[in-house]
């Protein structure tokens, strides 16, 4: 059995996609996965199922919560390994360990092409500081989050791809959920 991290994209946050964390784990049970948890209430799952692309998971657990649940969000799906390898790939962990509440990881549907991350750091009109390895990107936003120009609508519109962060405290607790 594969050991997955899903993050729901926009869930619970104002009141907008809401969703109980119940309802998301028991919908992994009735689509064959098992020993689903979550974490917080913002959309941090871990569940263990058959090996599939990270791509099949992602389209399954989307078609079944829009059609069960009604919740029509992107799902970003990673295996417990390919988690572990974005904590290890960090480009940046020195701003991590300094402040790990301002420091982001986003899983990406897709890998941004380097000319459309160039032109998203050359976008940047605050301190905020933007790298990508993969389908991740990392954000340090020293200024705090919700002051910052550098919104995730402007990041997809550069990427022309969708994705989803969380802090580097949450990173680390997934980390430590898929290993338990």
């Amino acid at each position: 059995m594969t050991v997955y991290v899903a993050l729901l994209r926009a869930v619970n946050v104002g009141g907008r996609n809401a969703v109980a964390m119940a309802d998301l784990r028991a919908l992994l049970g009735e689509l064959g996965f098992a020993d689903a948890r979550s974490l917080l209430q913002s959309g941090n799952l871990v569940f263990r199922g058959p090996a599939r692309s990270g791509g099949g998971v992602e389209r399954l657990l989307e078609t079944a919560a829009a059609r069960r649940l009604g919740l029509e969000t992107d799902f970003l799906v990673r295996t417990a390994a390919d988690w572990a390898a974005l904590i290890r790939r960090n480009p940046l962990p020195g701003a991590a360990a300094r402040d790990p509440g301002h420091f982001l990881v986003m899983p990406l549907k897709d890998t941004p092409r380097a000319a459309a991350v160039r032109a998203l750091q050359r976008a940047i009109t605050g301190r905020e500081t933007v790298r990508a390895v993969g389908a991740q990107l990392y954000l340090v936003y020293p200024d705090g989050i919700g002051r910052s120009r550098l919104t995730t609508a402007v990041i997809e519109r550069h990427l022309g791809t969708h994705g989803t962060g969380r802090n580097w405290n949450t990173v680390r607790k997934l980390d430590a959920l898929a290993r338990a």
